[in-house]
């Protein structure tokens, strides 16, 4: 009989939305009977939407179900201990054909608050963007809470937010609190913590299927909402380069780092005191760890136990993978510092940062310009 861990690959779970799109199709899912998917649920333990493994002895045993067998092995002894058998990280592929409403999720104060376990921090890595798709993230200036009702009573509460078209490849940091939201046209990977709360606070006038105004939560939502002014950009500036790995964001709920490669690639991971998690977001690969091969493409994930000592990293043509931890460093004393936004955001450990001069004389993000590097240039 079978017992030794190994690495665990899921179902996708399938949800039809009134904004959702159909851009999964390209990438090989079949969500029929539904109409379109918006979301795609890659890794979830969600009450009432846990993931189902799909490989192995474990097949068709929820993620849950997994956890509370091999506890520690699985996820990490600390995440363990804090979490127990719930997954702390949810991820998701959001497919916008519309634009989905204007939003804001809680902290984890306020949520306890009001009877949650968690609040909800989060990231996006934008894979794909039509023409002219954009995105809100926070406020433009400073408002005050009387200058938002009134914008909002007036229909007039996008004049007050911060928006960017995005490209392909950029990423977007979302804290608890920061009012945002998706445009139509875009695609995005979606990490976030495991909780589904949203606080929806204006939403086109739209309708459900019965024809009622979509429910919105104005008042549950003052609380949560952060009024402070976007300093800069939304968007978070990095440097990556083929083989190589760059972190996108580090927070305490999570870790996140981009590796886009077209050779082997293997990685130690003794050090690592959490499960690691690779989402593919674009092209085939596959994950080997624990003598197990797991094969994976566009839009899923691959859960790596945290008693595994190491990954190999294989693609089928270049490929780009998020590697999802969580940095488990001081848990032992106060993880959540209320300064945490600051300390974190754009972050980043600069031993693990690769930002090179290229030597064009121009500022880099991302992707390719033609001076032969791997990076994003405007002026290129």
């Amino acid at each position: 009989m079978q017992s030794a861990l190994y690495p665990l690959k899921f179902m996708p779970l399938f949800k039809n939305v009134i904004w959702g799109g159909n851009k999964l199709k390209g990438y090989g899912f079949n969500y029929a009977p539904l109409p379109n998917c918006g979301e795609l649920w890659a890794l979830s333990s969600v009450e009432g939407r846990e993931s189902v493994i799909a490989n192995g002895f474990l097949a068709e045993n929820t993620l849950n179900e997994a956890i509370e067998i091999y506890m520690g092995d699985l996820v990490g002894d600390k995440v363990f201990n804090r979490f127990g058998t719930e997954f702390p990280l949810l991820f998701k592929i959001i497919d916008a054909a519309k634009d989905l409403s204007i939003q804001v999720h809680p902290d984890d104060e306020l949520a306890q608050k009001r009877g949650m376990p968690y609040g909800k921090t989060e990231m996006w890595y934008v894979m794909e963007a039509d023409e002219g798709a954009r995105l809100i993230s926070g406020f433009r200036r400073d408002t005050t809470e009387e200058e938002y009702r009134a914008a909002l009573a007036a229909g007039h509460l996008e004049d007050l937010l911060h928006s960017e078209e995005p490209e392909a490849g950029d990423v977007y940091f979302i804290p608890a609190g920061r009012v945002h939201a998706l445009g139509k046209g875009l695609m995005v990977a979606e990490i976030q913590q495991t909780s589904d709360c949203t606080y929806r606070i204006y939403d086109y006038n739209r309708r459900d299927a019965d024809g009622n105004l979509r429910q919105l939560h104005t008042e549950e939502a003052m609380d949560a909402i952060d009024f402070s002014g976007l300093q800069g950009h939304a968007h978070t500036h990095y440097h990556a380069h083929m083989n190589e790995t760059t972190t996108l964001a580090d927070c305490p709920y999570f870790t996140t780092r981009l590796i886009p490669f077209d050779i082997p690639i293997r990685k130690n991971l003794e050090e690592v005191d959490s499960f690691v998690v690779y989402m593919c977001v674009d092209g085939i690969a596959a994950v080997k760890s624990m003598e197990t091969i797991v094969p994976v493409h566009t839009g899923e994930c691959v859960l790596v136990p945290a008693v595994a000592d190491s990954v190999e990293l294989f693609c089928e043509g270049p490929a780009k993978l998020l590697e999802v931890t969580i940095d488990t460093t001081g848990w032992d004393d106060d993880p959540m510092q209320e300064d945490w936004v600051a300390q974190f955001i754009g972050g980043l450990r600069e031993e693990q940062e690769h930002d090179h001069d290229c030597g064009c004389g121009h500022h880099h993000d991302h992707d390719h310009c033609d001076c032969g590097h791997d990076h994003h240039c405007d002026h290129c």
